[in-house]
């Protein structure tokens, strides 16, 4: 097996027009090897671990020590780096201030040069403070991309800068442009860059499986190289003082409408500084690669069981799903606007994506069904025949149902206690738990056991049939008998 930055370059040099005995040649790696992975990219990589230098750990004190003295020697370096624990050699320090030193140097003037159409596209975020959902704030960032030849622009602000919020806005952008460059320059973000030693680049591996399935190749430009970015450079300052000033939003979707509608009648419209001309028009000679026909799914789906309150919990709120999926697993897949529930691969529930914090999003049908579903359970004959004990029996049972207890099961053992104890040893029970809100088949069940005696009770006639044994009958109410006799008396 082969790591995905691998994969990715056997993809990278087939684009280039390499054959697949060139690119195991170059690659060092069997023809069969280039052949399956070009077939099939998604078969099992292997994932290596990480190797760190020996002087790693010590990469930010070595800055420190530079920043205080930028002449200092490797061997009065060694000495102070042993001191925190170091245990390598002196050729590694003298390399590694080589290294830092000539990143140190004053750069030399360089030469602008202008992408032709469709080779590159260029992306920075930017922070943007934060927007106001009630009493809950949330960051905003911005993502910017600019194709470089035309200098057209597209904005994606976001809430988020993890994995898939940086996928999904590149998606979006490249819908907008209608197509795709064939290069991506970033700076050295973590979901771009994972590691990088001077000149030596590790790409971060979800970033190229999303790069590979466009045919993108990246590229990270130096640290505190702006220069090599520069066409997007600046992008993120004209934003915040041309867009930006005196507006007011109502939410994320707001902002995002707003800046559309900024990007095309002013940031790609403008005669630009640069190039003399509008980036629309410009755009016009551009000339990007196509999109492919079936666009991946970048949503970052979320796994959850639902609790009995039919809802599950999503980024600090809760919401809703159809009574019916109670204890099952459903997937959430959500996007700036909206929230999508799945089970088993089936939407079941899409709801508006709440931005506050602790609030339950509810869904009309939801609740209809929860309430048909109650109504059904109360008509149940074990729970009228509880109900008849008495207004403390119905309280008891509305105390279990907003509990979240199972009502069926628990009127069940209540009747069976009663049969044991006796109705007014239970009743004596229910108000007592009612006094102290314990709702539970099991607090009823120690308060007779520590309070009360159990009756005397005669073992019914047992019948072969488990079915009549199973029979419950109401208690007789003697009021009734008693009004008969004297009904048949006054005759």
């Amino acid at each position: 097996m082969i790591d995905r930055r691998t994969v990715f370059e056997i993809h990278r040099l087939k684009d280039e027009g390499l054959s697949q005995r060139q690119i195991s040649k170059k690659l060092c790696l069997s023809r069969q090897t280039v052949k399956n992975y070009l077939d099939n990219p998604e078969q099992r990589i292997m994932n290596n671990s990480k190797r760190h230098s020996l002087i790693t750990p010590y990469l930010e004190l070595m800055d420190d020590f530079l920043k205080e003295e930028p002449n200092v020697k490797a061997p009065v370096v060694l000495q102070r780096l042993q001191e925190k624990g170091f245990r390598g050699k002196i050729t590694i320090v003298r390399d590694c201030l080589k290294s830092k030193r000539s990143r140190l140097k004053i750069q030399k003037p360089f030469i602008r040069f202008e992408s032709p159409p469709g080779k590159q596209i260029q992306i920075d975020w930017g922070h943007f403070g934060t927007l106001q959902y009630g009493n809950t704030k949330r960051k905003l960032y911005a993502l910017a991309m600019t194709e470089c030849y035309s200098r057209l622009l597209f904005v994606k602000f976001m809430h988020s800068q993890s994995q898939s919020s940086l996928h999904q806005a590149l998606l979006n952008g490249f819908e907008f442009f209608g197509g795709t460059s064939e290069e991506l320059v970033v700076d050295n973000m973590l979901t771009a860059v994972s590691e990088r030693v001077g000149r030596i680049i590790r790409f971060n591996e979800k970033f190229l499986d999303f790069l590979r399935y466009f045919h993108i190749t990246p590229y990270a430009c130096n640290v505190n190289a702006p220069h090599e970015k520069g066409k997007i450079e600046n992008v993120i300052g004209y934003i915040r003082t041309n867009f930006w000033p005196l507006r007011k939003y109502i939410d994320i979707n707001d902002v995002q409408r707003q800046c559309d509608h900024w990007l095309k009648i002013v940031a790609n419209v403008r005669i630009h500084q640069t190039t003399g001309e509008q980036p629309i028009i410009r755009a016009e000679k551009v000339h990007l690669r196509p999109l492919p026909d079936n666009l991946p799914d970048l949503r970052e789906p979320t796994h959850y069981k639902v609790h009995k309150d039919y809802a599950i919990k999503f980024d600090g709120n809760t919401y809703t799903v159809p009574p019916s999926m109670i204890d099952k697993s459903i997937t959430i897949k959500g996007d700036t606007q909206n929230i999508y529930i799945y089970y088993k691969d089936q939407k079941i529930v899409t709801h508006d994506r709440c931005w506050e914090k602790n609030k339950r999003i509810e869904n009309a049908s939801h609740t209809q069904q929860v309430k048909k579903i109650q109504r059904k359970l109360w008509q149940d004959r074990q729970i009228k025949l509880f109900t008849c004990l008495g207004d403390e029996a119905v309280e008891y049972l509305n105390g279990l149902a907003k509990a979240g207890q199972p009502i069926k099961k628990s009127a069940s053992k209540l009747l069976s206690l009663k049969d044991e104890y006796g109705t007014t040893s239970l009743i004596y029970a229910i108000n007592k738990a009612i006094s102290y809100k314990a709702y539970g088949v099991e607090y009823i069940e120690n308060i007779l056991h520590q309070e009360m005696t159990p009756k005397k009770n005669y073992q019914p006639v047992q019948f072969k049939n488990e079915a009549l044994n199973r029979i419950r009958l109401e208690e007789p109410k003697l009021e009734d008998y008693d009004a008969y006799v004297l009904k048949g008396r006054i005759k």
